[in-house]
């Protein structure tokens, strides 16, 4: 299978080369020529078994095509439970048993397993970039920590992360640096973007990404949406309904892709924090990406979400078919506090910032009478965000032993302004 941009003024090119590159040359977004064309789908033995038997066909006739059985049990190698909440039909994918306690290990652990295979001895060293507004960053982190020829710069929005998120990112040291940037996350994944266009740059220290842009990431992460609705579909005869946290749509991106293979997943709807460019856009107006808000729901604090180029790139630009096919809901920080009070006070459930935006959308969804089964997608552990949630419920959170392990080390973060010649320079130093 080859792979083009969504801008189409790149040339195909093969999903390992994809991979490694991380964005296309014309600073479009890589997708596959055709999708592949919805299937039966088998339920696997176990999360990395299904993870393999979903993305192989992106890999057919690829370099990396023999070893994805190992690389998904390399990268699924923690459970996603899906556990049934108080209310009826209600459920949550916890998605936050990895080593930082968030999602994004599951891709990052996979990226880091291809980039690690692709890599020749007497390559140069990879220069991975990852802007974070938050998990990305720590996930990406641990997943490259002291892998030969590859070095991780981390970008993330000094004073718009968690304390724990903050020294999570600075805490690995060897061949991982961790900038705090002087301004938001969209300035961050600004500089990232421009990097990795820079030709001149590239040819001095060659460079990949790491965030969501990358199919490394992307791909991985549609394997445990369908591992839980083909789960839920062979206990109860039921499509799986997920409402999904998103900021950056990359999570989102990969449970829509899954559900074009023919994965039996129901409706899709995206919760987003205040900052609502999508919701905006999913009721009428034209997309019109914003400076970015900062709020308790630090990982989504997002203006211009980079995957919306890839979902219109599958709805092929057809704005009203988009808007047909999902809604997208916006809860401010007030709502966000109020459902994790509220939740833990009725059920004793106790969720992250995220994965309470995504909650509160679902009762909202129910109170207008949505039928079915329902899943959200819990992105991080709450203990991630404990001066948020602890005060909400009155109590101190358990920190999971990885999640502690990290905050035992020292962490630091260099300074840099948002500042791409500053940034440059840095990149540059090898």
């Amino acid at each position: 299978m080859n792979f083009i941009s969504t801008r189409d003024n790149s040339p195909a090119t093969t999903l390992s080369q994809a991979i490694a590159a991380g964005l296309a040359p014309d600073g479009g977004l890589y997708v596959p020529e055709t999708l592949p064309s919805a299937r039966p789908l088998e339920l696997g033995s176990d999360l990395a078994d299904t993870a393999a038997l979903l993305i192989a066909p992106f890999f057919a006739g690829d370099a990396l095509a023999d070893a994805l059985p190992a690389i998904c049990r390399e990268a699924f190698d923690f459970p996603a439970p899906m556990l049934p909440l108080a209310t009826p039909d209600d459920h949550v994918l916890e998605l936050f048993h990895g080593p930082t306690a968030a999602f994004k290990d599951f891709g990052a652990r996979f990226l880091a397993a291809c980039l690690t295979r692709l890599r020749k001895q007497e390559d140069r060293p990879l220069t991975i970039l990852v802007a974070t507004s938050g998990d990305t960053g720590a996930a990406v982190a641990a997943a490259f920590h002291n892998r030969p020829g590859l070095r991780v710069i981390v970008l993330y929005p000094d004073g718009r992360v968690s304390p724990r998120q903050a020294h999570q990112l600075g805490c690995f040291g060897d061949n991982i640096t961790a900038l705090r940037v002087a301004g938001s996350f969209d300035d961050c994944q600004a500089l990232v973007k421009r990097a990795l266009n820079d030709a001149a740059l590239q040819a001095q220290a060659p460079m990949s990404s790491a965030n969501s842009i990358s199919l490394g990431r992307l791909l991985p992460q549609m394997s445990y949406y369908a591992h839980a609705a083909l789960a839920h579909k062979r206990a109860t005869g039921e499509a799986l309904n997920f409402v999904i946290p998103t900021g950056n749509l990359g999570n989102a991106m990969a449970a829509i892709i899954a559900r074009a293979l023919g994965v039996p997943l129901g409706r899709i709807v995206l919760a987003t924090n205040a900052n609502d460019v999508l919701p905006k856009f999913f009721s009428g107006a034209d997309y019109s990406p914003a400076d970015s808000a900062a709020t308790i729901a630090n990982a989504m604090d997002v203006g211009a979400p980079s995957n919306f180029e890839r979902l219109r790139w599958l709805y092929r630009g057809d704005d009203a078919a988009l808007r047909a096919a999902f809604t997208a809901s916006s809860v401010d920080d007030g709502q966000i506090r109020d459902t994790i009070r509220a939740r833990y006070q009725a059920h004793g459930e106790v969720f992250c910032p995220h994965t309470a935006t995504a909650v509160k959308v679902l009762q909202d969804l129910r109170g207008q009478g949505a039928a079915g089964d329902w899943a959200v997608a819990a992105t991080a552990h709450p203990a991630k965000f404990e001066s948020v949630v602890e005060p909400l419920i009155g109590r101190t959170l358990e920190v999971p032993p990885a999640l502690a392990g990290l905050l035992a080390r020292p962490a630091h973060a260099d300074p840099i302004a948002a500042d791409y010649s500053v940034f440059r320079e840095y990149v540059a130093r090898g």
